[in-house]
């Protein structure tokens, strides 16, 4: 399986129906001028599953950037991790995740962490990040202006 980061706007163009399978409040379009934009102000990465056929649909995707906190150091955060759902079960999300923690070692990172919803459909992600050893160090708490 490999993985590729997306270094183009074609590379981002061809992530972004994954990326929705999650994110399904934004339009194609939407989602691609928010990527654009964190890359630009946030360093975001946006790495995919690449296909063994490049005209196949991306079937997996992960955003993250690098942030540095007083409580953990320097952190890879990953801000989205998803998987169409024909896709579900191959061991993308699991090759993504182990993607991600390499990037991290070799950044110097302290630490990996990520935010998932409390939902029954996110339970089947919540088992992967236990099975690679994440543990739930708090809750994340948002206020809507």
């Amino acid at each position: 399986m490999t993985i590729k980061i997306a270094q183009s706007d074609a590379d981002i163009r061809r992530a972004v129906p994954a990326m929705l399978a999650l994110r399904s409040h934004l339009t194609p379009e939407e989602a691609f001028e928010r990527i654009r934009a964190q890359q630009a102000s946030d360093g975001f990465v946006i790495a995919f599953v690449e296909p063994e056929n490049p005209e196949e649909t991306v079937p997996a995707v992960v955003g993250y950037r690098y942030l540095n906190f007083l409580y953990s150091g320097k952190t890879l955060y990953i801000d989205d991790l998803s998987t169409l759902p024909e896709g579900r079960g191959k061991g993308y999300a699991n090759a993504l995740l182990d993607f991600v923690i390499d990037q991290a070692r070799q950044a110097g990172c302290q630490c990996v962490s990520l935010d998932s919803g409390q939902n029954p459909a996110r339970y089947d992600a919540h088992r992967l990040y236990l099975n690679k050893r994440f543990n739930i160090a708090s809750h994340h708490f948002k206020l809507d202006l």
